[in-house]
């Protein structure tokens, strides 16, 4: 894949809620996957997993195989990786290790791992390596927020080795790494969501003009960094009721102030990134919401209405094409 933009979340209200949007110029195909738990998963240097956690996410499904793009586990642990084009760095496969392809991050974790805690045990043994899925599916660039409802951690394979980074403000974006992108944010203490006061200049008066003042100066283009600091402020002064309904609604407002519109982002050649899907998962329940472009009515699979103790991927393809309720 080239280099995706996209934007992650986390929300806490009675239940924890967790999502992204991904941004692109085409789709390849992504579906809500449930990977049930005697799926057999088989990775390239670690042998074989056959019995593990049911998960269900956005994948690419090729070869009988779910490549993830962001998913949860029936444990409530949720993941997903977001470009990081420039800084990701694999390695060779390294004796005594745990040999992952980078595609098979997500499984890997998904399948053995119930708490944020488990992953950090798990990573310290991991060798994140440099192997493609296939010859048309080449290695992505990627870093990955990780998220149980205690805790939430940014982990990147970079020059260095694999760095996992706490994740106060539960946001992550796609370049500058993470602490960058934490670190930026100083940039905006003075953001508010009350009023502004009138410290300009002692002997001139000015004055409120419209309400939301307080928050002039953040940033609204669609670079990343903007969209971290955007994203960030956003959730983190989100107020809404407990309820699912209520609770749902307000993260696909979060995502929705970053939404990528079709035509603002030019990659020449008549092709444009934009959001192709936004997703919010209950990861205390195991439903995965969604909306697409072209598609703004939620929609949602519950995969504990499914047979979780069978061996086959269970698929459902996005809807994209808009719902529009009549009223008259």
């Amino acid at each position: 894949m080239g280099i995706i933009m996209c934007t992650a979340a986390t929300y806490k209200t009675k239940d924890f809620y967790f999502g992204r949007t991904l941004d692109y110029e085409f789709s390849y195909g992504e579906e809500v996957t449930i990977t049930p738990r005697n799926y057999p998963f088989h990775f390239v240097d670690m042998g074989n997993i056959c019995t593990h956690y049911a998960m269900i996410g956005i994948a690419h499904v090729t070869q009988d195989y779910p490549l993830y793009y962001d998913a949860i586990n029936e444990k409530g642990l949720g993941i997903a990786g977001l470009n990081f084009v420039g800084n990701a760095v694999y390695c060779e496969k390294k004796e005594g290790k745990d040999n992952i392809a980078q595609f098979e991050f997500i499984p890997w974790i998904l399948s053995q791992c119930s708490t944020v805690k488990e992953v950090r045990k798990l990573i310290d043994n991991v060798n994140l390596c440099n192997i493609p899925f296939n010859d048309t599916l080449p290695v992505a660039q990627l870093h990955w927020i990780i998220t149980d409802s205690e805790e939430t951690i940014t982990v990147e394979a970079v020059k260095s080795g694999i760095m996992i980074y706490e994740n106060p403000v539960g946001v992550l974006t796609n370049n500058p790494p993470f602490n960058m992108q934490m670190f930026g944010l100083n940039n905006y203490m003075c953001l508010s969501t009350k009023s502004p006061q009138d410290t300009f200049a002692a002997g001139l008066h000015l004055e409120q003009y419209s309400r939301g003042m307080g928050a002039i100066g953040l940033p609204g283009d669609l670079s990343s960094e903007s969209r971290f600091v955007r994203a960030a402020f956003i959730k983190m002064n989100s107020v809404s009721g407990e309820g699912e309904k209520e609770s749902v609604s307000q993260f696909f407002h979060i995502l929705n102030s970053v939404d990528q519109q079709r035509g603002c982002c030019d990659l020449g050649d008549g092709k444009y990134e934009f959001t192709i899907y936004t997703s919010c998962c209950n990861i205390n329940k195991g439903i995965y919401y969604y909306t697409a472009y072209d598609n703004h009515q939620i929609t949602a699979v519950d995969m504990c209405r499914e047979n979780l103790n069978c061996r086959r991927l269970i698929r459902y393809p996005l809807i994209k094409e808009e719902q529009i309720r009549m009223q008259n």
